[in-house]
């Protein structure tokens, strides 16, 4: 959970982006749906303008597996090295082009002998593949940023040296995946075929399921199965080919389905059980740290209300309350099941937002639009009660919940010389020989040491600090307060 915490806290800084560029998208489909494949027109200032703001959203919307992999890196690096985050980046670039169709199909034509596999390699640019490529060019990082090389290689020693292992080690990585990842993918689809007959049930079990992978990327082998006809099925193109139960689609398929049940109950949940969550995580943050929650967390529910951008939500708390996720992930399945059995329909284009329900409402397969008020209430209700629960009874670390105390963020520290109390914390804490690792938080100076004996609380306290805490044998925790931020430069200079 630690680890999973310290990914969470690093995917923070690039996840803080996209609620703006999901916003604008929403807003360019507004203006101008024939962007996005919808009904529109394709030309004039409306179409302009939305083709602009959709292709500025799009510009990292499109790329957020190269943010993860440069923001996972940085954050995982000690010091939060920017070298950390080229390492990430090599590590992306070289995985993704190992692994493209096109390089797959020259190395190991036989991989790509069945549709399934061409189509795991084609997205492969996930945001799984992001993540792992941000956690290797992280690791090895701290592992290799002090390599020395024999003179004549002098210049590639320390962080230059960084760059060039992860490169190696991507290559061994993508060896492995070429044999794994199309059996995961393929799995998934099989899956997602298995489910097919089961109705109302089989939308929910597909639901829950596309929510619960989407940290790892793998959700795009289920959405192949049921919203696109690239195996054969697709719930998404009849839809918007205005086709319904019964009908022929282009590939040969008779639609034996109720068309639109496997997107209509992620409107409900998308536009209305999200911002239902947020409050509840709003509510529950810390009051010092409430506006910190408003911005983040608010947003991203606006975010999602308008155009089901649901990113910048989910990979705020995921990895920071996981049990949370498989939670939020079960309530998706839950609402999916009740949808299509009170037979609302509906589809989406882009996601299940406000957008694409004004421009869906009117397409042959739509039925019971006006359900999804009363079903936006439930899903409100609901999503913000069990939030609400959950995060309280299991001291859930959803932002602005942090380990620090409240009262650290008012704290007036006795001691302004950051460098004075920095040089006694050291020594408080036995010195540079003594410290395992150095890192810190919001208010808190945070240390591992190697003999916890030699640790001086009473030292530190001189320093100005306001406490000591020792949640662990070897760790210490030193509450500086809003300033530790220049304690922290301070003690790494000395700490060298």
């Amino acid at each position: 959970m630690k680890h999973l915490q310290k990914l969470g806290k690093a995917l923070m800084l690039p996840v803080a982006v996209l609620p703006i560029c999901g916003i604008l998208m929403g807003l360019g489909y507004a203006f101008a749906p024939a962007v996005m494949g919808a009904a529109g027109p394709t030309e004039g200032f409306r179409y302009v303008l939305g083709f602009f703001l959709i292709k500025a959203g799009g510009a990292l919307i499109d790329n957020m597996a190269i943010l993860f992999a440069i923001g996972v890196a940085v954050g995982l690096a000690e010091e939060n090295d920017g070298t950390a985050g080229l390492a990430g980046l090599v590590s992306w670039l070289m995985i993704t082009n190992l692994l493209s169709v096109g390089v797959v199909g020259t190395i190991a034509p036989g991989m790509i002998a069945n549709k399934t596999n061409e189509v795991a390699f084609s997205k492969i640019q996930n945001p799984f593949i992001g993540i792992l490529a941000g956690v290797i060019g992280g690791l090895l990082y701290n592992k290799f940023k002090s390599t020395k090389l024999p003179d004549v290689l002098a210049f590639f020693s320390g962080k230059r040296s960084v760059a060039i292992v992860t490169g190696l080690v991507s290559i061994a990585v993508s060896a492995v995946l070429l044999f794994v990842w199309p059996v995961i993918f393929g799995a998934l689809v099989a899956l997602g075929n298995g489910i097919k007959g089961l109705g109302a049930v089989g939308a929910g079990i597909y639901a829950f399921l596309n929510r619960l992978l989407i940290p790892f990327g793998l959700h795009h082998a289920l959405n192949n199965v049921f919203w696109f006809d690239t195996i054969g099925m697709g719930d998404l193109t009849a839809y918007w080919n205005a086709l319904v139960q019964g009908d022929t689609m282009a590939n040969g398929t008779v639609i034996d389905w109720s068309v639109g049940m496997y997107m209509a109950g992620f409107f409900p949940c998308m536009m209305f059980g999200i911002p239902g969550a947020a409050l509840a995580m709003i509510q529950t943050a810390k009051t010092a740290k409430r506006k910190v929650a408003i911005g983040l967390v608010g947003s991203a529910a606006l975010c999602a209300f308008i155009c089901g951008v649901t990113e910048p939500f989910e990979f705020a708390f995921m990895f920071l309350a996981f049990p949370l996720y498989v939670v939020y992930s079960l309530l998706y399945g839950i609402f999916v099941t009740i949808t299509v059995a009170l037979g609302f329909r509906a589809g989406f284009c882009f996601s299940a937002g406000a957008t694409d329900l004004f421009f869906s409402y009117s397409l042959p397969a739509a039925a019971k639009t006006l359900l999804i008020l009363p079903m936006g209430l439930a899903a409100f209700v609901v999503f913000y009660l069990v939030f609400l629960f959950a995060i309280k009874k299991w001291d859930l670390k959803t932002p602005g919940r942090e380990d620090d105390q409240e009262g650290e963020l008012q704290i007036e520290l006795a001691n302004n010389d950051f460098t004075a109390m920095a040089e006694i914390i050291l020594e408080g804490v036995g010195g540079k020989e003594n410290l395992a690792s150095i890192d810190h938080c919001i208010t808190r100076l945070r240390l591992e040491v190697k003999d916890r004996l030699l640790v001086d609380e009473k030292k530190i306290k001189s320093s100005g600090a306001a406490g000591v805490i020792r949640p662990g044998k070897t760790s210490v925790q030193v509450i500086i307060g809003p300033k530790v931020q220049f304690v922290y430069d301070e003690f790494k200079k000395l700490a060298k």
